[in-house]
């Protein structure tokens, strides 16, 4: 297949999913605990892999690529990865997708490199779906019913259409892989407070929510949990 690159995955758990999922190939030989907030390179065969941590969201989208520039002028194929919630009956928590399609809350579309998504449909075995990009978390199921009827998305997330487009722009060949951690099955707790202006979780309003839904937290740590070790082992599988 086409050597990645780059790995473009949100900062925090979501991060480091991917480096325990990459210290299980034998390509990451220190600790990922010890690169929780930087940019990892690792050698894969006679290349090299990046691995970037981005904040939450695509606020800041063309500055943080700017501050990888070095990274990403060697680059040629890059995959965005992460989790997702889902828009569909046919997707619950730990399953992977592989998305065609971006579309923004204006119903403006990027589609993803198609060769690179075919080579990686063919070494995942995943379905291939559309992602909606939100400016904000979606709590609760009620709304991704009427999200799904108002755009042709299977899947929510709330980075990709932004830095699939940064990329693009600079003649790079995207791809992206989702993992839902968050399906139909019921609300969870509204988190968009808990989130900074830098994209970071915020622990004392993070906790302030789960403590005023605790059903819907259980549900949150429950799907949270299940989807970041999918997405570990899909990192594994990958490489």
């Amino acid at each position: 297949m086409p050597v990645i690159n780059t790995i473009v995955v949100p900062q925090g758990a979501e991060y480091q999913a991917v480096c325990r999922g990459l210290a299980k190939t034998k390509l990451l030989s220190h600790p990922y605990t010890s690169v929780k907030r930087r940019c990892l390179r690792v050698t894969v065969g006679t290349d090299s892999l990046n691995v970037i941590p981005i904040p939450i969201g695509v606020d800041q989208a063309t500055q943080v690529l700017a501050n990888y520039s070095t990274q990403l002028d060697s680059s040629i194929n890059v995959l965005i990865l992460g989790l997702c919630g889902s828009l569909s009956d046919l997707y619950t928590v730990k399953d992977a997708v592989l998305v065609k399609s971006c579309e923004d809350l204006n119903h403006n579309l990027i589609n993803l490199d198609p060769d690179l998504t075919a080579t990686l449909q063919q070494k995942l075995s995943l379905n291939l779906v559309s992602g909606l990009t939100s400016d904000r978390i979606i709590t609760q199921s009620r709304e991704k019913l009427i999200l799904a009827q108002n755009y042709a998305a299977t899947i929510v997330e709330m980075e990709g259409y932004g830095y699939v487009r940064e990329l693009q722009s600079r003649g790079l060949s995207v791809a992206m892989v989702r993992v839902v951690s968050d399906d139909l099955g019921g609300d969870i707790p509204d988190l968009n407070q808990a989130i900074d202006h830098q994209g970071k979780i915020k622990a004392i309003p993070l906790a302030i929510a789960l403590i005023k839904q605790p059903i819907a937290a259980v549900r949150l740590i429950k799907g949270s949990l299940a989807g970041l070790k999918a997405l570990e082992q899909i990192t594994t599988k990958l490489f």
